[in-house]
Protein backbone atom coordinates (compact mmCIF):
# COMPACT_ATOMS: atom_id res chain seq x y z
CA UNK A 1 0.00 0.00 0.00
CA UNK A 2 1.24 3.24 -1.17
CA UNK A 3 2.20 5.58 2.09
CA UNK A 4 -0.01 8.81 1.42
CA UNK A 5 1.67 12.23 1.27
CA UNK A 6 0.38 15.09 2.57
CA UNK A 7 2.35 17.85 1.09
CA UNK A 8 4.94 17.91 -1.82
CA UNK A 9 7.80 16.65 -1.83
CA UNK A 10 10.64 19.59 -1.72
CA UNK A 11 14.16 20.20 -1.18
CA UNK A 12 15.07 21.61 1.67
CA UNK A 13 17.90 24.19 2.45
CA UNK A 14 20.51 22.97 4.14
CA UNK A 15 20.12 24.39 7.56
CA UNK A 16 21.30 24.12 11.12
CA UNK A 17 18.96 24.96 13.87
CA UNK A 18 18.37 29.09 12.97
CA UNK A 19 20.91 29.57 10.04
CA UNK A 20 22.54 27.54 7.01
CA UNK A 21 26.21 28.46 8.89
CA UNK A 22 26.02 28.72 12.69
CA UNK A 23 28.43 28.44 15.57
CA UNK A 24 27.56 28.30 18.94
CA UNK A 25 30.48 28.89 21.79
CA UNK A 26 30.08 28.22 24.96
CA UNK A 27 31.76 27.25 28.12
CA UNK A 28 32.68 31.08 29.56
CA UNK A 29 30.69 33.61 30.98
CA UNK A 30 28.38 35.69 28.26
CA UNK A 31 30.24 38.35 28.07
CA UNK A 32 33.49 37.18 27.02
CA UNK A 33 31.05 35.51 24.28
CA UNK A 34 30.32 38.73 23.21
CA UNK A 35 33.29 40.23 23.12
CA UNK A 36 35.07 37.52 20.77
CA UNK A 37 32.04 37.23 18.62
CA UNK A 38 32.80 41.27 17.99
CA UNK A 39 36.33 40.63 17.41
CA UNK A 40 35.48 37.67 14.80
CA UNK A 41 32.83 39.48 13.25
CA UNK A 42 34.91 42.80 12.57
CA UNK A 43 38.26 40.48 11.64
CA UNK A 44 35.92 38.89 8.89
CA UNK A 45 33.70 41.83 7.71
CA UNK A 46 35.12 42.08 4.34
CA UNK A 47 34.88 38.60 3.70
CA UNK A 48 31.30 38.01 4.72
CA UNK A 49 28.19 38.53 6.81
CA UNK A 50 28.11 37.75 10.26
CA UNK A 51 24.99 38.05 12.55
CA UNK A 52 25.04 37.38 16.25
CA UNK A 53 22.23 35.53 18.17
CA UNK A 54 22.02 36.01 21.96
CA UNK A 55 19.41 36.27 24.56
CA UNK A 56 18.93 39.63 26.63
CA UNK A 57 19.30 39.64 30.48
CA UNK A 58 17.18 42.14 31.22
CA UNK A 59 14.45 40.50 33.74
CA UNK A 60 12.42 43.74 33.72
CA UNK A 61 11.91 44.16 30.10
CA UNK A 62 7.98 43.74 28.97
CA UNK A 63 6.36 42.57 25.96
CA UNK A 64 5.48 45.69 23.63
CA UNK A 65 1.99 45.94 22.28
CA UNK A 66 3.72 47.71 19.34
CA UNK A 67 6.61 46.76 17.14
CA UNK A 68 8.74 49.16 16.34
CA UNK A 69 11.75 49.88 13.52
CA UNK A 70 13.64 52.55 14.09
CA UNK A 71 16.08 53.47 11.24
CA UNK A 72 19.03 56.29 11.26
CA UNK A 73 20.41 57.12 8.31
CA UNK A 74 24.04 55.68 8.93
CA UNK A 75 22.53 52.29 8.71
CA UNK A 76 21.51 51.37 11.50
CA UNK A 77 18.29 49.65 12.61
CA UNK A 78 16.86 49.48 16.03
CA UNK A 79 13.80 47.13 16.53
CA UNK A 80 11.62 46.37 19.65
CA UNK A 81 8.63 43.15 19.08
CA UNK A 82 7.30 40.77 20.96
CA UNK A 83 8.18 38.08 18.27
CA UNK A 84 9.08 34.69 19.95
CA UNK A 85 12.22 33.18 18.75
CA UNK A 86 11.09 30.85 16.02
CA UNK A 87 13.15 28.45 13.75
CA UNK A 88 11.32 28.91 10.82
CA UNK A 89 11.10 32.75 11.13
CA UNK A 90 15.02 32.64 11.80
CA UNK A 91 15.83 30.71 9.13
CA UNK A 92 14.42 33.10 6.85
CA UNK A 93 15.95 36.22 8.55
CA UNK A 94 19.47 34.68 8.56
CA UNK A 95 19.43 33.03 5.60
CA UNK A 96 20.98 36.68 4.20
CA UNK A 97 24.31 35.63 6.66
CA UNK A 98 27.51 33.66 5.56
CA UNK A 99 27.79 32.92 9.78
CA UNK A 100 25.73 33.52 12.42
CA UNK A 101 27.56 33.12 15.67
CA UNK A 102 25.11 31.71 18.97
CA UNK A 103 25.61 32.23 22.48
CA UNK A 104 25.87 28.77 23.37
CA UNK A 105 24.91 29.21 26.96
CA UNK A 106 21.22 30.03 26.24
CA UNK A 107 20.64 28.42 22.15
CA UNK A 108 22.17 25.66 20.63
CA UNK A 109 24.42 25.53 17.57
CA UNK A 110 25.01 22.78 14.73
CA UNK A 111 28.79 23.64 15.17
CA UNK A 112 30.22 24.68 18.35
CA UNK A 113 33.34 26.63 19.53
CA UNK A 114 34.22 25.30 22.91
CA UNK A 115 36.02 27.89 25.08
CA UNK A 116 37.90 26.31 28.62
CA UNK A 117 37.37 27.98 31.86
CA UNK A 118 37.77 26.31 35.42
CA UNK A 119 35.49 28.45 36.63
CA UNK A 120 32.80 26.62 34.05
CA UNK A 121 33.12 23.18 34.39
CA UNK A 122 29.55 22.26 35.56
CA UNK A 123 28.13 25.10 32.90
CA UNK A 124 29.77 22.48 30.31
CA UNK A 125 28.69 19.52 31.92
CA UNK A 126 25.53 20.45 32.03
CA UNK A 127 25.80 21.39 28.12
CA UNK A 128 27.55 18.19 27.77
CA UNK A 129 24.48 17.04 24.88
CA UNK A 130 24.99 20.31 22.84
CA UNK A 131 28.98 19.42 21.91
CA UNK A 132 27.92 17.49 18.61
CA UNK A 133 30.08 19.25 16.10
CA UNK A 134 33.21 20.65 18.29
CA UNK A 135 35.31 22.93 15.55
CA UNK A 136 38.14 24.06 18.08
CA UNK A 137 38.84 24.89 21.43
CA UNK A 138 39.97 28.10 22.84
CA UNK A 139 41.27 28.59 26.89
CA UNK A 140 40.52 31.04 28.44
CA UNK A 141 43.91 31.70 30.32
CA UNK A 142 46.86 29.71 30.86
CA UNK A 143 45.82 27.51 33.46
CA UNK A 144 42.38 26.38 31.51
CA UNK A 145 42.82 22.01 31.18
CA UNK A 146 40.44 19.58 29.64
CA UNK A 147 37.65 18.67 31.83
CA UNK A 148 38.25 14.81 31.88
CA UNK A 149 34.45 13.82 31.16
CA UNK A 150 35.31 15.86 27.33
CA UNK A 151 37.30 12.89 26.57
CA UNK A 152 34.28 10.85 26.84
CA UNK A 153 31.97 13.06 25.00
CA UNK A 154 34.60 14.04 21.91
CA UNK A 155 36.90 11.41 21.59
CA UNK A 156 39.11 13.79 19.49
CA UNK A 157 39.24 16.72 20.92
CA UNK A 158 42.96 16.77 22.00
CA UNK A 159 43.36 16.58 17.89
CA UNK A 160 41.28 19.85 17.60
CA UNK A 161 43.29 23.50 17.02
CA UNK A 162 43.32 24.79 20.29
CA UNK A 163 44.23 28.72 20.62
CA UNK A 164 44.28 31.17 23.56
CA UNK A 165 41.91 33.89 24.08
CA UNK A 166 43.54 36.58 22.95
CA UNK A 167 44.94 35.09 19.75
CA UNK A 168 42.07 36.50 17.73
CA UNK A 169 43.89 36.60 14.28
CA UNK A 170 44.47 32.75 14.72
CA UNK A 171 40.72 32.53 15.90
CA UNK A 172 39.62 34.68 13.00
CA UNK A 173 41.08 33.05 10.41
CA UNK A 174 40.15 29.39 11.75
CA UNK A 175 36.81 30.97 11.29
CA UNK A 176 37.10 32.15 8.11
CA UNK A 177 38.30 28.61 6.68
CA UNK A 178 34.70 27.35 7.88
CA UNK A 179 33.53 29.91 6.19
CA UNK A 180 35.08 29.42 2.84
CA UNK A 181 34.49 25.62 3.17
CA UNK A 182 30.68 26.52 3.17
CA UNK A 183 30.63 28.27 -0.29
CA UNK A 184 27.91 27.21 -2.49
CA UNK A 185 28.47 24.70 -5.38
CA UNK A 186 27.60 26.09 -9.04
CA UNK A 187 25.72 25.31 -10.93
CA UNK A 188 24.43 26.33 -14.45
CA UNK A 189 21.30 27.86 -15.77
CA UNK A 190 20.56 28.55 -19.53
CA UNK A 191 17.52 30.01 -20.45
CA UNK A 192 16.12 28.77 -23.08
CA UNK A 193 12.09 28.64 -22.05
CA UNK A 194 11.52 32.12 -23.87
CA UNK A 195 9.04 32.46 -26.31
CA UNK A 196 11.44 34.21 -29.11
CA UNK A 197 8.28 36.55 -30.12
CA UNK A 198 10.23 39.48 -31.44
CA UNK A 199 12.46 37.54 -33.45
CA UNK A 200 10.21 35.24 -34.66
CA UNK A 201 11.92 31.85 -34.11
CA UNK A 202 13.70 30.19 -31.27
CA UNK A 203 16.47 31.89 -30.19
CA UNK A 204 18.59 28.94 -28.26
CA UNK A 205 18.48 27.89 -31.93
CA UNK A 206 20.16 30.26 -33.59
CA UNK A 207 23.53 30.03 -34.62
CA UNK A 208 26.65 32.53 -34.55
CA UNK A 209 29.95 30.30 -33.33
CA UNK A 210 28.66 27.14 -35.83
CA UNK A 211 26.54 25.75 -32.96
CA UNK A 212 22.98 26.51 -32.04
CA UNK A 213 23.38 28.86 -29.28
CA UNK A 214 22.11 26.92 -26.26
CA UNK A 215 24.63 24.27 -27.20
CA UNK A 216 27.32 26.40 -27.44
CA UNK A 217 26.87 28.12 -24.01
CA UNK A 218 26.24 24.49 -22.93
CA UNK A 219 29.67 23.33 -23.86
CA UNK A 220 31.24 26.48 -22.84
CA UNK A 221 29.95 26.14 -19.00
CA UNK A 222 30.62 22.41 -19.02
CA UNK A 223 34.16 23.15 -19.69
CA UNK A 224 34.52 26.23 -17.44
CA UNK A 225 31.81 26.45 -14.55
CA UNK A 226 34.04 24.93 -11.56
CA UNK A 227 32.10 22.16 -9.34
CA UNK A 228 31.56 19.68 -11.88
CA UNK A 229 30.02 16.16 -10.44
CA UNK A 230 31.12 12.87 -11.64
CA UNK A 231 27.82 11.71 -11.48
CA UNK A 232 26.03 14.47 -12.67
CA UNK A 233 26.53 17.07 -15.06
CA UNK A 234 25.78 20.62 -13.43
CA UNK A 235 24.70 22.48 -16.34
CA UNK A 236 21.08 22.30 -17.08
CA UNK A 237 18.17 23.83 -19.71
CA UNK A 238 15.60 26.40 -18.23
CA UNK A 239 12.44 25.24 -20.22
CA UNK A 240 9.16 26.00 -20.20
CA UNK A 241 6.08 23.03 -19.44
CA UNK A 242 5.62 22.28 -22.96
CA UNK A 243 9.25 22.50 -24.46
CA UNK A 244 11.22 19.65 -25.45
CA UNK A 245 14.75 19.33 -25.13
CA UNK A 246 17.48 16.43 -24.92
CA UNK A 247 19.80 16.61 -21.90
CA UNK A 248 19.59 18.14 -18.13
CA UNK A 249 16.49 20.24 -18.07
CA UNK A 250 14.97 22.22 -15.27
CA UNK A 251 10.51 22.56 -16.32
CA UNK A 252 9.23 25.69 -15.37
CA UNK A 253 7.34 25.50 -12.17
CA UNK A 254 6.58 29.15 -11.39
CA UNK A 255 4.29 29.45 -14.76
CA UNK A 256 4.21 32.50 -17.22
CA UNK A 257 7.45 34.28 -14.72
CA UNK A 258 9.86 34.27 -17.38
CA UNK A 259 13.65 34.59 -16.46
CA UNK A 260 12.19 35.45 -12.80
CA UNK A 261 10.05 32.01 -13.27
CA UNK A 262 13.20 30.16 -14.29
CA UNK A 263 15.63 31.34 -11.74
CA UNK A 264 13.01 30.22 -8.99
CA UNK A 265 12.43 26.74 -10.35
CA UNK A 266 16.30 26.35 -10.51
CA UNK A 267 16.40 27.24 -6.84
CA UNK A 268 13.24 24.78 -6.13
CA UNK A 269 15.39 22.09 -7.41
CA UNK A 270 18.73 22.73 -5.73
CA UNK A 271 18.57 25.78 -3.19
CA UNK A 272 21.80 24.94 -2.06
CA UNK A 273 23.53 25.70 -4.85
CA UNK A 274 24.94 29.13 -6.65
CA UNK A 275 22.90 29.54 -9.87
CA UNK A 276 24.95 31.18 -13.03
CA UNK A 277 22.29 31.95 -15.08
CA UNK A 278 22.85 33.05 -18.70
CA UNK A 279 20.28 33.93 -21.07
CA UNK A 280 20.90 32.24 -25.20
CA UNK A 281 20.52 36.28 -26.82
CA UNK A 282 23.93 37.10 -25.30
CA UNK A 283 25.92 35.90 -28.44
CA UNK A 284 28.58 38.23 -27.27
CA UNK A 285 29.63 35.90 -24.57
CA UNK A 286 32.83 33.98 -24.55
CA UNK A 287 35.47 32.11 -22.40
CA UNK A 288 37.07 35.05 -21.25
CA UNK A 289 33.48 37.23 -19.98
CA UNK A 290 32.63 33.80 -17.88
CA UNK A 291 35.48 33.27 -16.37
CA UNK A 292 35.74 37.35 -15.27
CA UNK A 293 32.49 36.53 -13.24
CA UNK A 294 33.51 33.39 -11.65
CA UNK A 295 36.71 35.48 -10.96
CA UNK A 296 35.06 37.93 -8.98
CA UNK A 297 32.44 35.97 -7.51
CA UNK A 298 31.40 37.72 -4.41
CA UNK A 299 29.24 35.03 -2.00
CA UNK A 300 28.61 37.39 0.91
CA UNK A 301 26.12 39.21 -1.98
CA UNK A 302 23.40 38.22 -3.01
CA UNK A 303 24.21 37.93 -6.50
CA UNK A 304 27.47 38.69 -9.04
CA UNK A 305 26.91 40.66 -12.24
CA UNK A 306 27.92 42.41 -15.13
CA UNK A 307 27.09 45.82 -15.88
CA UNK A 308 27.90 47.97 -19.44
CA UNK A 309 29.91 50.96 -18.47
CA UNK A 310 27.59 53.02 -19.89
CA UNK A 311 24.28 51.71 -18.42
CA UNK A 312 22.48 52.51 -15.39
CA UNK A 313 21.75 48.94 -14.55
CA UNK A 314 23.07 45.40 -14.51
CA UNK A 315 22.09 42.79 -16.17
CA UNK A 316 20.51 40.39 -14.85
CA UNK A 317 20.50 37.19 -17.27
CA UNK A 318 24.18 37.04 -16.72
CA UNK A 319 24.66 36.94 -13.12
CA UNK A 320 25.80 34.15 -10.40
CA UNK A 321 23.10 34.26 -8.39
CA UNK A 322 23.80 33.09 -4.45
CA UNK A 323 21.02 30.83 -2.49
CA UNK A 324 20.31 33.81 0.12
CA UNK A 325 18.76 35.17 -3.24
CA UNK A 326 16.05 32.56 -3.67
CA UNK A 327 13.88 33.63 -0.64
CA UNK A 328 14.43 37.39 -1.61
CA UNK A 329 13.17 36.55 -5.17
CA UNK A 330 10.40 34.61 -3.43
CA UNK A 331 9.44 38.00 -1.00
CA UNK A 332 9.14 40.25 -4.51
CA UNK A 333 6.81 37.49 -5.91
CA UNK A 334 5.19 38.22 -2.94
CA UNK A 335 4.80 42.07 -3.74
CA UNK A 336 3.66 41.72 -7.23
CA UNK A 337 6.77 41.67 -9.05
CA UNK A 338 8.42 39.01 -11.39
CA UNK A 339 11.64 41.10 -12.78
CA UNK A 340 15.11 39.92 -11.69
CA UNK A 341 16.59 43.31 -12.18
CA UNK A 342 14.38 44.80 -9.83
CA UNK A 343 15.79 42.61 -7.09
CA UNK A 344 19.23 43.01 -8.34
CA UNK A 345 19.56 46.75 -8.41
CA UNK A 346 17.89 46.98 -4.76
CA UNK A 347 20.09 44.38 -3.07
CA UNK A 348 23.37 44.34 -1.87
CA UNK A 349 25.44 42.45 -4.88
CA UNK A 350 28.35 42.72 -6.36
CA UNK A 351 28.97 44.41 -10.18
CA UNK A 352 31.39 44.13 -12.36
CA UNK A 353 31.45 46.44 -15.28
CA UNK A 354 32.30 45.77 -18.96
CA UNK A 355 32.02 46.95 -22.19
CA UNK A 356 28.17 47.41 -23.33
CA UNK A 357 28.90 45.76 -26.42
CA UNK A 358 29.96 42.10 -24.48
CA UNK A 359 26.29 41.81 -22.74
CA UNK A 360 24.33 43.48 -26.01
CA UNK A 361 21.32 41.33 -26.28
CA UNK A 362 20.26 40.10 -29.96
CA UNK A 363 16.01 40.00 -29.97
CA UNK A 364 15.25 40.38 -33.86
CA UNK A 365 16.29 39.07 -37.41
CA UNK A 366 18.20 42.34 -38.30
CA UNK A 367 20.36 42.18 -35.26
CA UNK A 368 20.79 38.99 -36.19
CA UNK A 369 22.58 39.01 -39.52
CA UNK A 370 24.60 42.49 -37.96
CA UNK A 371 25.88 40.21 -34.72
CA UNK A 372 26.84 37.37 -36.75
CA UNK A 373 28.52 39.83 -39.17
CA UNK A 374 30.05 41.50 -36.48
CA UNK A 375 31.20 37.58 -34.62
CA UNK A 376 32.93 36.80 -38.27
Amino acid sequence: MVKHQKHSKLSKRNNGNYAPNEISILGVKCSIISNLVAKIAKSNQKIAKVAYLDASHNKEIQTPFLDTYTFHHSGNLDVNSNNELNKFNARIQFSNYDLLLINGNHYQGQKQILVLDCEKEASVLKRLDQLTDVQFVVKANKNANYFDFLKDQIPNIMELSCYELDEIEKISNHIESIIQSDIPLIKSLILTGGKSTRMGTDKGMLKYHGVSQREYLYNLLSDIVPDKSETENQVYYSVRGNQVIEGNIITDSFIDLGPFGGICSAFQKDPNSAWFVIATDLPFIDTSVIKLLLKNRNPSKMATTLKGKSKQFPEPLITIWEPKAYPILLSYLAQGYSCPRKALINSDIEIIEVDDAIIRNVNTPVEYELAKKELK
